[in-house]
């Protein structure tokens, strides 16, 4: 299957990042190079370009579609967490600006083969990585009822959370849930009729949160953003976009952190921690995307764009 991926706030990323023509750039979720192909278009032949994916057919595309563009390039198949190795590795200190674009790609979405969507029928596996060993399957079948019941409520803010989780422990007594589409048959029963008249697909909200799970997309967004920060050069800019409330939350508290760190009491009438900000604000909201990107991508809704720069 060819790699497509329509690439979300394509214009703001290459707008707010103000790339360098000699500067040092990442993209930590690299995808097939959507992004990365305006960023390398930027660059000459003294820029360097960094891409990270766990997905190793994602670098194979990116590379191919990067494969005429000017700087010097370098292809990593990690976790974007990983970043302070990834270019302690590579020699490099500092980047002038990194970017994260959290969603799925669609290429992930639409292939079958992959276990991410309630639109096909395939194998429950939905790892971005497939040398991971958690899959999906896992997670349905070797959860405890409590445990899938606040994964679906938190990370998919599924309203049904319990009962489907119920269902879903009901159903694996019987025999193994194994694919996709023996997943969203259980979750429509679990979901009352009404409610499936109305709203995006039964199935769509649980399946995120099986995905977010599986591959702790959460957690590991936590662990990164500092990382992320503490790599840019003075003047380097962060860009992340998130699709999700609890990634956007994440994002926006660990920014405040670093534009407010003081640890003094509220009460103190002046900062006596000497913990100065290190980063500031180039977005005060977050960007999202137009109407002619929603008519040309749905995909697009719930992105939600955030950049900050290094002092």
């Amino acid at each position: 299957m060819e790699f497509k991926h329509v690439s979300v706030l394509y214009e703001p990323v290459l707008e707010l990042l103000n790339v360098k023509p000699d500067g040092t750039y990442l993209d930590g979720t690299l995808g097939g190079g959507g992004h990365a192909s305006g960023v390398c278009a930027k660059l000459s032949t003294e820029g360097t370009f960094v891409g990270i994916d766990r997905d190793k057919d994602a670098l194979a595309a990116a590379g191919k579609r990067l494969e005429g563009s000017a700087p010097r390039k370098f292809f990593v198949q990690s976790n974007y967490e990983d970043v302070k190795r990834v270019l302690w590795d590579l020699g490099i200190l500092q980047v002038d600006g990194a970017l994260l674009d959290l969603g799925v790609s669609s290429f992930q979405l639409d292939n079958p083969e992959r276990g991410f969507s309630y639109m096909h029928d395939a194998p429950l596996d939905m790892r971005m990585n497939a040398d991971d060993s958690l899959t999906a399957e896992e997670v349905v079948n070797e959860y405890s009822q409590q445990q899938l019941a606040k994964i679906i409520k938190d990370y998919g803010e599924e309203k049904w959370a319990a009962r489907i989780a119920q269902f879903i422990a009901e159903a694996r007594k019987e025999k193994r849930i194994e694919t996709t589409f023996e997943l969203v048959d259980v979750i429509k029963r679990a979901v009352p009729a009404a409610a499936r008249r109305d709203g995006p697909h039964p199935a769509k909200r649980t399946f995120q949160a099986i995905r977010i799970e599986v591959n702790d997309e959460l957690g590991q967004l936590t662990r990164a953003v500092n990382d992320f920060i503490d790599i840019l050069a003075p003047g380097g800019r962060l860009a992340i976009i998130s699709f999700h409330s609890l990634e956007d939350r994440i994002v926006k508290e660990a920014f405040q952190k670093r534009l407010n760190p003081c640890t003094c009491p509220p009460d103190f009438p002046v900062c006596v921690c000497g913990k100065k900000p290190d980063i500031k604000r180039v977005t005060r909201k977050p960007v999202e995307a137009d109407a002619e990107e929603l008519a040309a991508n749905p995909r697009s809704r719930s992105a939600k764009l955030r950049v900050i720069e290094k002092l």
